[in-house]
């Protein structure tokens, strides 16, 4: 372990430290929160507390170099250390930091204990324990360090709790007593401790040493805190009291215990976490009814037997296991023959069994009044079902599993048992199949238990099929289920399948529940709201909430969040296969066609009311079969569009395949502007890819010049200019040919805006000249808003401030009079930029400020960022670095969010300068070493020029040549695109000789 904080903070692997506090203070809080970017303010917060100078950051810098330094010296790689925009982390493994090593090694020391395995639930929370070395982070006082630093240490006490407890099960008491005296005098209100403490007194004999820790704890509680002490260490006194010295509860009754749980499977993967968290309600919080419940082939059963295992030195007298039957092909058993099975597990003869319910229920309670019992209620039907059976007294523990949530209870905590991990599903598979089979095939086992959708059943069975086939790969297997035409054919083993498991539950929904789950099996998104079934089964809402409230109780369906609903991958496979077969082809494309047409009538209007007018070209749709859906969910407008954004790409493809070719195009084309300005450009282009390739089938030139034109913007984003010019080249000779002026002053307008971000400014003119003269002769103010934007923007690149001045100018005038507020924003934004490049720095800020509420009122996050670094770019000028630098990093959160990859290129060289000029010439050097990288990637002239001119500046004086050579290399760039920036690199140059 190279660094230390169980104790005095310790670097390198021995013993050595850092020995400057404000240094040692800045390790503690990045090995707080190891591999985690811990923001700037944090750390000066932390360091400096309530009166941070004005240097802070400057001096944070300082520290971390010195650490890197340090570092250094001690053999540790100098970027341990790494700098982000937003802050810095530590960057390293699992077992470099004892803290890191602690909580594994207890998080599996928990894991054995929950399995029954006490030795080696021992051995892991004392090697886990061994690794401190006094409280944490000893000697560093900064307020924020201490407080996450008692966090370990109470980590530290609970796993000592925890190991006590399983020492005194494994009967060590007599070496537990010294060690407890000791942590109770540190820690004298921590009642746990207390009370394992007189166990360990008790255990040994010593129960007037024991009284006396209980009385000295009652008269701490009183005089520290004027309480008495809890319920737990109270009930502990009574039996000291009461010489009952048994640790698991109170005194056996003369009768030998009844044993009739099934044996807990030798294999048990993957619910230890759960396994942990139930024994500890039930030992810790005196939880007695326990509620699991879970889709089929969860496992549910597993689970509740092996926590009746895990507990059963708690509940000596008794552990009993009854099949309720509620989900099987035979019908759920009686009450009253549920009570008798359970009677005759407890040893009573049939003849003293009362034959009605009321006196077997008496007898019932009667028999468990004074034992301390686990009962198993497995595969209950529903609520009423149990509910007689719950025991009275409080020294039972009821677990209860079902298909179905018992909301009819009035006590029980519920426990929803989801699907396995991916880790656990694949360790699952090795435990049936055989660990070397399935280490051997790593990629082959994972993608045999994503198709088995991580459910145990699935897995279990799939694995039974490997097991019983020594000549299969794991790869055979994931072939065949990949393969399948019916992929749940192939997990069924004997009598026991995934299919049957599934059908037991859907046989007992209603047949309106049962219609709709067979039509959301056609469903290709993810995510389900109510209006979703409305649509394909023809349904009133509030007869589509019922049934989706029945599934939900099922476990058919889940409700991931209020009103949002899901289906297991292979329930979805189930829910496709009935309705292959019970679904007509006519019945089918009906639903299919409702669908398509609900989804594709909301986007549409949503994206009306977002496009601009100089972005619009949607095309009529016909009135939508369901309008009160339609109105339903196009009210909630962009919030709609951001949770559906992936069923809407989804549902492009799923018409395509269904023959809905006109639709798939429409629908790709209605989701750009969201897809666009939400920054989400590999769905756009999936969407439009398959729209193409529809309208293509349709032989539609219009359409695919449409599909062309929307491709074109996200090559843009992407910095493609080659690509989006090939595209929009196209588009025109379209358009030309068809004679559509209104469609080819648009593309023009596309195509010239490329062409200048290319650094092709000239002809870029050209053609936005052009698409404004069509605009000016057709009367069409929001195109001719548009284009005189992109032409400002085209000029300022330029260097030609005046001509760009008046073209924001007529901007301006023309956006006022369309009332277009985005255009607004650009205008008023870009005649900001013009007037800060011209040196007029007053205005220029009031306008950027004013245009970036504007952009930010739109959504316009890609303009948001633009105008944020242009106002770090002045704050740089002025002096103010630290301000520069908080205004790039918060552009290149905007330019991430919108996708545009030149704008986080452009927003991370301006915060590389901005950190430059702090002084922290280190990381502004890596920086711009990685934007370089990233443009070079992508084929950014400009941006390449912008780091190589960093690199310069950041070398001029330690190693002026290498300086010397960016330089030259900047300078060849910026001639290329035609940029004023030469100028500055001309002045460098000269500096350097």
């Amino acid at each position: 372990m190279r660094f230390g904080t169980l104790g005095p903070l310790r670097v390198g692997g021995g013993e050595a430290t850092v020995t400057a506090g404000r240094d040692r203070t800045v390790l503690a809080m990045l090995l707080l929160r190891p591999g985690r970017v811990v923001p700037v303010e944090e750390l000066v917060d932390a360091v400096w507390e309530e009166r941070p100078p004005a240097t802070a950051r400057t001096q944070l810098q300082i520290c971390v170099s010195r650490l890197r330094q340090r570092f250094a010296a001690l053999g540790l790689p100098a970027d341990t250390i790494v700098t982000d925009p937003a802050g810095y982390g530590i960057r390293i493994e699992p077992d470099d930091l004892d803290a890191e090593v602690f909580a594994g090694t207890v998080e599996t020391a928990r894991g054995n204990a929950a399995a029954g395995r006490l030795i080696e639930a021992r051995q892991h929370y004392r090697e886990a324990l061994a690794l401190w070395r006094g409280p944490a982070l000893a000697g560093i006082p900064a307020r924020t360090v201490r407080l996450r630093a008692q966090a370990l240490d109470e980590q530290r006490l609970a796993a000592l709790e925890g190991c006590v407890d399983i020492e005194l099960r494994l009967r060590m008491a007599p070496d537990l007593v010294d060690e407890l005296t000791e942590a109770v005098e540190r820690n004298p209100l921590r009642e746990r401790l207390r009370g394992q403490l007189m166990l360990a007194l008790s255990a040994v004999g010593r129960q007037a040493d024991a009284l006396a820790v209980y009385r000295e704890g009652r008269r701490i509680y009183a005089e520290e805190l004027g309480i008495e002490p809890g319920a737990a260490l109270q009930e502990l006194h009574q039996r000291v009291l009461a010489g009952d010295l048994a640790l698991g509860g109170p005194a056996s009754r003369a009768t030998a215990p009844v044993r009739a749980l099934p044996r807990a499977i030798s294999d048990f993967t993957g619910r230890q976490q759960t396994v942990a968290r139930l024994v500890q309600e039930v030992e810790e919080e005196g939880i007695r009814v326990q509620l699991i419940d879970g889709m089929a082939g969860s496992g549910k059963t597993t689970l509740a037997v092996q926590v009746a295992t895990a507990v059963a030195d708690r509940f000596p007298d008794a552990q009993l296991f009854v099949d309720l039957h509620g989900h099987s092909e035979r019908s759920p058993v009686p009450t009253t023959a549920a009570v008798a099975t359970l009677l005759r597990q407890l040893g009573v003869p049939p003849e003293r069994v009362p034959i009605d319910l009321a006196g077997r229920l008496a007898m019932w309670r009667s028999e468990l009044a004074d034992r301390r019992a686990v009962v198993v209620l497995d595969n209950a039907a529903d609520a009423g079902q149990v509910a007689p059976l719950l025991p009275n007294g409080p020294d039972c523990l009821v677990l209860i599993t079902s298909r179905r949530r018992l909301v009819g209870l009035d006590s029980g905590r519920p426990s929803s048992l989801p699907v396995l991990d991916s880790d656990e599903a694949v360790e699952l598979l090795a435990r049936v199949a055989g660990a070397e089979r399935v280490t051997a095939e790593p990629e082959a086992a994972a993608e045999v238990a994503r198709r088995c959708g991580h459910l145990p059943l699935a897995l279990r069975l799939a694995g039974a099929r490997l097991a019983h086939r020594p000549r299969w790969r794991v790869a055979d297997l994931a072939e065949r289920l990949a393969g399948a035409s019916e992929p749940l054919a192939e997990l069924a083993a004997g009598e026991r399948s995934v299919a049957r498991a599934f059908a037991l539950s859907y046989e007992q929904v209603s047949p309106v529940a049962q219609r709709v789950f067979r039509l959301l099996g056609l469903y290709p998104g993810q995510s389900i709201d109510n209006r979703v079934p409305a649509a394909l089964a023809d349904l009133l809402l509030p007869q589509a909430q019922d049934a989706l409230d029945e599934l939900v109780d099922a476990h058919l369906i889940e409700e991931v969040e209020p009103g949002r609903y899901q289906l297991h991958d292979l329930i979805r496979e189930y829910a496709r296969t009935l309705g292959a077969g019970r679904e007509t082809a006519d019945e089918r494309r009906a639903a299919v066609g409702r669908l398509v047409d609900f989804h594709l009538q909301v986007t549409a209007s949503i994206g009306r009311s977002l496009e601009t007018g100089a972005e619009q070209s949607l095309f009529d749709l016909p009135e939508p079969a369901r309008p009160d859906l339609v109105a339903a969910a196009a009210g909630l407008g962009r919030a709609w569009l951001g949770e559906n954004r992936s069923t809407l790409t989804a549902l492009v493809r799923f018409a395509e395949n269904e023959g809905f070719l006109r639709q798939s195009w429409q629908l790709a084309r209605v989701a750009w502007v969201s897809n666009f300005y939400g920054g989400h450009l590999d769905d756009l282009i999936e969407t439009h890819q398959i729209g193409l390739r529809a309208a293509e089938r349709l032989g539609d030139e219009e359409a695919v010049a449409t599909l062309l034109n929307y491709l074109a913007s996200a090559d843009y984003r992407r910095a493609r200019f080659a690509e989006a010019i090939r595209r929009l080249e196209a588009v025109v000779g379209i358009y030309r040919r068809l004679d559509r002026p209104g469609e080819l002053r648009k593309v023009l307008g596309n195509l010239g805006t490329a062409y200048a971000v290319d650094g092709q400014h000239q002809r870029g003119v050209e053609l936005l000249n052009e698409s404004a003269a069509i605009a000016r002769r057709s009367g069409e103010s929001s195109w001719l808003a548009n284009m005189l934007n992109n032409l400002s923007f085209t000029l300022i690149s330029h260097g030609r401030y005046d001509e760009a001045l008046r073209m924001c100018r007529n901007q301006l005038a023309v956006s006022r009079q369309a009332g277009d507020l985005r255009q607004l924003g650009n205008a008023i934004g870009h005649l900001g930029m013009a007037r800060h490049r011209r040196g007029e720095h007053g205005p220029a800020r009031r306008l950027l400020r004013a245009g970036l509420g504007l952009k930010r009122r739109v959504g316009n996050r890609y303009g948001e960022g633009e105008l944020l670094n242009e106002l770090g770019m002045m704050e740089r000028e002025e002096g103010r670095p630290e301000q520069a630098a908080a205004l790039h990093r918060e552009a290149l959160v905007a330019m991430t969010d919108a996708g545009d990859l030149v704008g986080q290129c452009a927003s991370r060289n301006l915060l590389a300068r901005a950190i430059f000029d702090q002084g922290d010439v280190a990381s502004a050097l890596d920086l711009h070493r990685r934007v370089l990288a990233d443009a070079e990637r992508l084929g950014l002239r400009y941006e390449q020029a912008r780091a190589l001119d960093g690199l310069a500046r950041c070398l001029r004086h330690d190693d002026p040549d290498q300086a010397r050579r960016y330089a030259g290399r900047t300078l060849a760039l910026f001639r290329q695109v035609e940029t004023p920036d030469q100028r500055d690199t001309e002045k460098l140059l000269a500096e350097l000789g």
